[in-house]
């Protein structure tokens, strides 16, 4: 718990909180071995594995929640929104123009909320 903590702070915590009442197992396995065994690992810095989940969300498409989620994690481990930006649009290419304006679609959503728009240089 710790380490989603670090990376998204309450927004994860309400993740697997809305798990309570319908699968508890699945918000432990999240936390356990998604944050706690895998993120948690020293090979890859926390922003390299956003870049990835960036990337991997985009490709397979109806992720947009947990899109969202790392969006807004990929901000709070230092990535900037150029960054974020510029990794979807390379998606674009390989995963194709619709799931990468989805996925640029979801980080506008973010970055409004956090009011981080226009975005510059990008």
């Amino acid at each position: 718990m710790e380490v989603l903590s670090r990376i998204d702070g309450e927004a994860g915590q309400r993740v697997v909180q809305s798990l309570d009442d319908i699968s508890p197992e699945l918000g432990h396995q999240i936390v356990a071995w998604g944050f706690g065994e895998i993120y948690n690992r020293p090979q890859l810095a926390p922003r390299k594995r956003q870049l990835i989940t960036l990337g991997m969300l985009t490709a397979l498409g109806g992720c947009e929640p947990q899109l969202e989620f790392h969006v807004s994690a990929s901000l709070n481990v230092g990535l900037t929104p150029e960054e974020i930006v510029e990794a979807l649009l390379h998606s674009a290419g390989y995963c194709g123009f619709p799931r990468a304006l989805n996925a640029t679609i979801v980080a506008n959503k973010v970055f409004t909320e956090r009011g981080l728009l226009p975005v510059t240089g990008a």
